[in-house]
């Protein structure tokens, strides 16, 4: 059951979290100045500006730079990762969006009362992600450095 609790402990996991649901917070945001209409059902949804899944990968990065060192080899595997999910948010995930909404075009054309469409919004522009990118060390850097672990935020609100 300790082994639970270890996870409160852990400010990598907490802070790149965190940055990556303020990045969809944000979507909300975004798309209010982007449409004018609030779309809080985005949260929940993929694709968009920013890349969650970039301040996620980013901020877990930039984590565990600063927990082991940007010299550890821990480190250069996740900047590795990183390099992989933000290629594929921009591109092969992307490409699918493209191709779906080609496909719903066809679904619309043989069948105009058809209610089956598959989803469009799957990746990201390579803006999306770079601002994703931003966002998670952003976020988790100064959060890990100023105010740790989720245990430790617990303690200084606590005494």
């Amino acid at each position: 059951m300790s082994e639970f609790f270890d996870l409160f402990n852990n400010s990598v996991l907490f802070w790149s979290v965190s940055s990556c649901l303020l990045a969809q917070i944000f979507k909300i945001l975004f798309n209010f100045f982007s449409t004018g209409k609030i779309r809080f059902g985005i949260i929940f949804e993929t694709g968009g500006m920013p890349s969650s899944h970039s301040a996620l990968i980013t901020g877990a990065t930039s984590g565990i730079g600063y927990d082991l060192g940007f010299d550890s080899s821990i480190f250069a595997l996740a900047v590795a990762i990183a390099l992989i999910v933000m290629y594929d948010a921009s591109g092969v995930r992307k490409s699918a969006g493209i191709q779906a909404a080609e496909i719903n075009k066809l679904i619309k054309k043989q069948d105009p009362q058809s209610e089956i469409l598959l989803k469009e919004t799957l990746g990201h522009t390579k803006i999306e992600v770079l601002v994703g990118s931003f966002l998670g060390p952003l976020i988790t850097l100064p959060g890990m450095f100023f105010l740790g672990s989720p245990q430790r935020i617990f303690d200084l609100i606590i005494n």
